[in-house]
């Protein structure tokens, strides 16, 4: 990966340090050779060892009291990944979740155990599967007898498992040496999970745990998906290395569009993922009441990843990913137990359809520096004034405050950084201000705020801000598409101005706009992107002409316009001449940003449970679209705390994109779907209307903006570094 943001779980200074130290370690210590040792020996404690006692790794969860660095889960998990992208051999994931277990319940177990977990002298385990039983002596004490699977058992002298008392799942802290284990064929070729007997076991009441059930499936989860993460950030990595050397026709296949399209493909889940498990551990570690939904979401969406993002990785690397020497099946192998161990994915669907239905889910909360809340009082404070005002004095207030776009710069914003934007818009909520409906020039106003002269700035940007002015933009041509270096409409220089002549496709509301953002070739020997220039047209110019195209939807928002001689004064263009690339590569920024928030009129969460709401409908499906937008909600929050800690969220509001732009459509998808004959004309059903509509308009959603295609283009050169396509 390209950045340290897409290394780590980690986004503050000081997780981003400790998940280097780790990795550093790992590199270091936990070499393909420990790995390869792993699997010829798979039940022997690793040299390696000593050295997480040693760095603090073994105890990053557990209470100081208890020797711990009482860091808590989220550093936990960090570590996790980091070692994750070794395969990791030995008991340490079965270590760090037995004293996660433990370090919940602070009675004498905890005492007594967790110090040996926290040093390294001794190892535990954690079984999740049922098969023991007990019960109740007159002492309290428990007598278990059964037999279970536990992950790490056979290096264990600590094991917690679940007990069934008279139908109560509780959990014991037992001591290795009292079972006996019978060995079995693990999936997992370097992890054994023995079989655990226990013959009328004693245990006293001092070893019967006061934690939960679900708490331990949380726990779980986390320590489970954080290590998922790291199996799948290597196989991503992996795959992407090898498609930029592998060469096949001539080529390095990652050139080739369908391999950078997979590799791109793993990438996006892989941050889905780790937005999941990132948020259920901050989710534990501040005992949030939602606990529960985050857990079910990364329980859902972890695990999975992992095994998808190994498939890949083995089918990008050909025939040598399927050998046994290649490490990529083992990575594989822990992928699928992780997902095993973890229960089955629809289980976890339908809990998070659940939580959705019966109320407010897991909600994102930014954790503001040191002197937020002083300038939050002073934004209060000026909002409030204008809360006060008319509807058209709030309007005129808003743009001329700078409160529309607060990120400009003075006098048209207010030069607000990340945390000020949050705070700002948190603040306009509250006071129940509304800005203008931009729409199109929401993305092409900065553009005329940075390169803009100071007359075009105050002729054009504060009339739009106030909401006066409706914008289109002529980018897209017939024959060019996406590819604005293909552009064909001509402006030849004039007296006093510019010439243009051409034709530009697919532009909304250009049939109803009073200007237009225009891209033109004005330097027709020059190379590529070089020779094109960024204008603003006024549409009422004579010779321009917009024709209204029907979509498939039946409805009208693009249109094509043609350029008859059209004359464009000097004062038209935005920037320098020749230069409009530089130019239209800020606007296309702030245009993938806004749609990587969706659009109003795509289908979004808030149809999709109210849909759920009023009938029946496969809640494991239903679980998975939530779970999704619940990622792509994370993601987003992720990438504004990257900006709040300093940090290059690099190409995220591409996955953003390309994720919201899919999910509306697999929400309109599904709906209809869940329509049945209902779905086939309007007058069957009271939303048969709505949900056909949004089934048709939602093929859209992928074109435009840039294709889901360019966009895994974009993920796959910028982020994974693959090869650009070929020249033509």
């Amino acid at each position: 990966m390209s950045t340290d943001y897409r290394l780590s779980l980690g986004l503050t200074d000081e997780q981003r340090e400790l998940s280097r130290a780790v990795d550093g370690l790992a590199r270091r210590h936990l070499t393909p050779d420990v790995l390869r040792g792993a699997v010829e020996a798979p039940e022997v404690i690793p040299d390696f060892w000593p050295l997480l006692s040693e760095q603090g790794v073994l105890g990053l969860h557990v209470a100081e009291r208890h020797g711990g660095q009482g860091a808590g889960l989220l550093e936990l998990a960090v570590a996790l990944e980091a070692l994750g992208r070794t395969c990791a051999p030995g008991p340490l994931v079965a270590t760090v979740l037995a004293a996660a277990v433990l370090g919940t319940d602070d009675g004498k177990a905890a005492t007594a155990l967790l110090p040996g977990l926290v040093d390294g002298s001794s190892r535990g385990a954690v079984g999740l599967a049922d098969g023991l039983t007990g019960s109740r002596d007159a002492t309290d004490a428990l007598v278990v007898t059964g037999h279970t699977a536990v992950l790490g058992a056979g290096l264990a002298e600590v094991l917690i498992v679940p007990v069934d008392v008279n139908g109560e799942r509780v959990f014991v802290a037992l001591d290795a040496v009292d079972v006996t284990l019978s060995p079995t064929e693990a999936v997992d070729v370097t992890r054994k999970i023995p079989i655990v007997v226990a013959d009328e076991i004693n245990v006293p009441a001092d070893r019967i745990l006061g934690i939960t059930s679900a708490s331990v499936d949380h726990l779980a989860t986390i320590v489970l998906g954080a290590e998922a993460v790291g199996l799948a950030s290597w196989c991503v990595s992996t795959a992407a290395e090898y498609a930029k050397v592998r060469v096949q026709f001539g080529r390095p296949i990652g050139q080739f569009q369908g391999v950078k399209h997979r590799c791109a493909g793993a990438a996006v889940v892989l941050e889905q993922a780790r937005a999941a498990v990132w948020d259920a551990a901050r989710a534990w570690d501040s005992r949030d009441a939602a606990v529960g939904f985050a857990t079910a979401v990364a329980r859902l969406v972890a695990p999975d990843a992992a095994v998808s993002a190994a498939r890949d990785c083995i089918q990008v690397l050909g025939g040598i990913g399927f050998t046994w020497e290649h490490d990529a099946h083992l990575y594989y192998r822990r992928a699928l137990t992780a997902r095993a161990l973890l229960g089955r994915s629809r289980d976890c669907a339908e809990t998070v359809a659940a939580a959705a239905l019966e109320g407010p889910c897991r909600t994102f909360d930014y954790e503001f520096p040191a002197g937020a809340d002083e300038y939050r009082a002073a934004v209060r404070t000026e909002l409030a004034q204008l809360a006060a005002l008319g509807d058209d004095a709030q309007l005129i207030g808003l743009a001329d405050g700078g409160w529309v776009m607060p990120f400009l710069r003075a006098p048209h914003g207010r030069g607000a950084g990340p945390v000020e934007q949050v705070v700002i818009a948190e603040e306009l909520e509250r006071a129940g201000l509304v800005t203008p409906e931009l729409g199109l020039a929401a993305w092409l106003m900065p553009s005329i705020a940075v390169h803009g002269t100071d007359e075009q700035r105050r002729n054009l940007l504060l009339p739009t801000l106030r909401g006066e002015v409706l914008w289109c933009q002529m980018f897209s041509e017939p024959e060019a598409g996406s590819d604005l270096a293909a552009l064909r409409t001509e402006a030849a220089k004039v007296d006093g101005g510019w010439r243009v002549n051409g034709q530009k496709i697919w532009t909304s509301l250009g049939f109803a706009a009073e200007w237009g953002v225009l891209l033109a070739r004005t330097n027709p020997t020059a190379a590529k992107h070089a020779g094109i220039t960024y204008f603003v047209v006024d549409m009422s110019t004579p010779g321009i002409q917009t024709n209204a195209l029907r979509e498939a939807s039946g409805g009208t928002l693009f249109s094509e316009v043609f350029f008859d001689d059209v004359f464009i004064p000097d004062s038209g263009v935005i920037g320098a001449v020749d230069d409009g690339w530089r130019v239209a590569r800020g606007t296309l920024g702030h245009e993938r940003v806004a749609l990587g928030k969706g659009l109003a009129l795509n289908a979004n969460v808030d149809d999709l449970v109210a849909f759920a709401k009023s009938r029946e409908v496969p809640s494991t499906r239903l679980g998975e679209l939530l779970a999704e937008n619940q990622t792509m909600t994370l993601m987003n929050g992720r990438t504004l705390l990257a900006q709040l800690y300093g940090v290059d969220p690099g190409a995220a509001p591409n996955i953003s994109k390309y994720l919201s732009m899919r999910f509306g459509q697999q929400v309109a998808d599904f709906c209809h779907a869940e329509l049945g004959a209902a779905g086939s004309h309007e007058e069957a059903d009271p939303q048969s209307r709505n949900w056909i509509e949004k089934t048709l308009s939602s093929r859209a959603m992928t074109i435009y903006g840039g294709t889901s295609e360019v966009q895994l283009n974009v993920i796959g050169e910028r982020v994974l570094g693959l090869p650009r396509d070929r020249e033509v």
